[in-house]
């Protein structure tokens, strides 16, 4: 009887979402009492059920990939333990016991490792006999049914082509996964650095692209951000750290919450694969496949896996059907018309008194401004939440707001009960981003948290409009109905990768764009025509500038904003004061009117709190 596999191909799947790989093997038997000095491969005949175990425990920890229990499973190594006569019979048994495990509930990667040998000193027959044995290693695999073959933890490319031609003539039918391991100064055996390591592996063919083990998840982030460029999909598996001897015992010190940031850093790098190595525990890739669940929705088809697997389904339950763009409020029935909108950002003053903020906002909207949008600490900087202040809008005046949200200051739980609130009291609006990191602001040293980034957030408001809590259970009560906005800069260094990340951002539920100020009507309309794919109604940043030090500044101290030379030039050629001031009004007046026909509005960030610059930006704006 042939062995249960998933009905999606493994190749399939990682195109359609992040798949989430188990964790260490080894060093969690060890801790569960099997002796550094057994042979672990050799459970998976003298105890199975051990082996068994450890594969439930990550199966329902999240992890839709189990690795079989291999790694050392070549004569090299179980020729230490007087077992070299067991390579077939150990991968066989290892593969037939993962399988069994996984069912049809999960993928199953067989597991091959280096050999020891070092190919620039390893003797000719010896080089033979690696060859040998990695395809003895690869055809046991596949024959016990085994979805891929991960060959991992390699530090010689010399080795690991071996060991690529051995297991493609071996199992021609499987995917090879190819995973390196660097040394601190980032490089393999040979010196090479990433790219050429991943550009090499290219080369010669492989389906699947790694980085495992090493010292931690820094490095394995640093490397895995220098071997995306090479195109393939991309498998990233740190070791929690490195080990310390504690009470007789080795422990790996990074914890699951720490390896939650990680995971999250690893897919926005672009990996599509994210495990753990050495050290790491079923907790470790809970933790992990939260936040898959969390960021793989932005990017997920409804068909990416069959209904009859419901342990590893990405499809986010359906909920209600969400309220229609036009009613979910003033704000978004103006854009669903059609209609030119006018924003302007205004945020309380640090400190107790909100007064001057509210009546700059009023006077804003008795001027004609359609909404005021209140940041969430800009800068990392301490000030009264924007929530309190956009209550008192609606309260005092009936203001309707635009609020900030970001990810750094709250986690999973904070951030739903800040929508909830947020929407109790009649606040409709978000604006949702990552939010600037405390090392920035006046409190460095206070903690970012970063459960969720813009991607996640989004994710989960957009959930919430379908009536569904981020673990796609009913919120009691109904569903929010909240237009989305996401950030976007024109100016970034890598337009290709900020156009990217836009894509996730429309694909989680962002419904209109507001970008980073822009000085340069050609910059905006570059990326005007490179987004009108995304059918996404566009706000256009403005900042009118108040002198030549404040452009040098934004340009070069602010991240995100990208002011032309002959901008600050023109600046430059004004004295400071009031002439200055005019003609930064000047510069900013001649790029909206020159696109105003091709945005659905604007959003005016005033510097310093000099909101009658906005006005005289807008002047005649809706008249002409």
């Amino acid at each position: 009887m042939s062995p249960t596999r998933p009905a999606a191909p493994f190749l399939d799947a990682i195109q359609r979402s992040i798949l989430v790989f188990d964790g260490a093997m080894g060093s969690l038997l060890y801790e569960r009492g099997v002796f550094v000095t057994q042979n672990f491969e050799q459970l998976n005949v003298a105890r199975p059920e051990l082996v068994k175990k450890v594969h439930a425990d990550y199966l329902a920890a999240g992890a839709n990939v189990i690795e079989t229990n291999t790694f050392g499973a070549n004569r090299f190594r179980l020729e230490r333990y007087g077992l070299v006569d067991e390579v077939r019979r150990f991968n066989l048994a290892g593969a037939r016991i993962a399988r069994e495990v996984a069912g049809d509930d999960a993928y199953v990667a067989g597991s091959i490792g280096p050999t020891g040998l070092v190919p620039g000193v390893a003797a000719r027959h010896d080089l033979t006999a690696a060859s040998a044995t990695f395809a003895e290693q690869a055809g046991a695999l596949a024959e016990g049914g085994a979805d891929l073959l991960v060959l991992e933890t390699f530090r010689h490319l010399d080795e690991i082509k071996l060991a690529i031609e051995a297991a493609r003539e071996a199992a021609p039918g499987l995917p090879i996964l190819a995973s390196m391991t660097f040394d601190t100064n980032g490089a393999v055996a040979d010196g090479s650095e990433p790219e050429r390591v991943a550009q090499t592996l290219r080369d010669w063919g492989i389906s699947l692209l790694g980085v495992n083990c090493g010292d931690g998840p820094q490095l394995s982030l640093a490397m895995a951000e220098r071997m995306a460029a090479a195109g393939l999909p991309l498998c990233v598996q740190p070791n929690a750290g490195l080990p310390r001897t504690v009470d007789g015992r080795l422990l790996y010190m990074a914890t699951p919450e720490y390896f939650d940031v990680f995971a999250r850093r690893m897919i926005q790098a672009g990996a599509t694969m994210i495990g753990g190595c050495c050290g790491t525990t079923p907790e470790h890739v809970r933790w992990m496949a939260k936040s898959a669940r969390m960021l793989r929705g932005a990017a997920a088809r409804d068909d990416a896996w069959p209904a009859a697997r419901p342990r590893i389904t990405i499809d986010t339950p359906a909920g209600l059907e969400p309220t229609p763009l036009a009613e979910r409020s003033p704000l978004a029935a103006k854009i669903a018309a059609g209609k030119f909108v006018v924003s302007v950002e205004v945020n309380p003053a640090p400190g107790l008194d909100p007064e001057g903020a509210l009546s700059a906002a009023k006077m804003l909207i008795d001027s004609g401004v359609d909404v005021v949008n209140v940041a969430d600490g800009p800068r990392a900087t301490a000030r009264m939440t924007n929530l309190a202040f956009c209550s008192l809008l609606l309260q005092r005046y009936g203001i309707e707001p635009i609020l900030h949200v970001c990810g750094r200051d709250r986690n999973l739980i904070g951030q739903m009960a800040h929508l909830l609130g947020a929407h109790a009291i009649g606040i409709k609006n978000l604006v949702v981003i990552t939010g600037d990191p405390p090392k920035v602001g006046d409190y460095p040293e206070a903690t970012a948290v970063y459960d969720l980034d813009s991607i996640g957030l989004l994710h989960m408001a957009s959930t919430m409009n379908r009536g569904l809590d981020p673990a796609g259970k009913p919120i009691p009560g109904g569903k929010t109905s909240f237009l989305l906005a996401t950030g976007m800069e024109p100016g970034a260094p890598d337009l290709d990768k900020e156009i990217a990340r836009l894509e996730r951002k429309r694909a989680a539920g962002a419904d209109i764009i507001m970008t980073q100020p822009v000085f340069h009507q050609d910059l905006l309309e570059k990326v005007l025509r490179r987004i009108e794919h995304l059918k996404m109604p566009v706000l256009v940043g403005v900042l009118p500038l108040v002198s030549h030090k404040n452009a040098e500044f934004l340009h070069n101290e602010v991240p995100g904003m990208q002011i032309p030379e002959e901008i600050r030039e023109r600046m430059r050629k004004v004295p400071a004061g009031p002439e200055a001031r005019k003609e930064g009004v000047r510069i900013a007046r001649e790029m909206l009117f020159a696109v105003r026909d091709r945005v659905q509005g604007a959003y005016l960030m005033p510097p310093l709190g000099k909101y009658e610059l906005a006005l005289e930006v807008l002047d005649g704006l809706k008249a002409s």
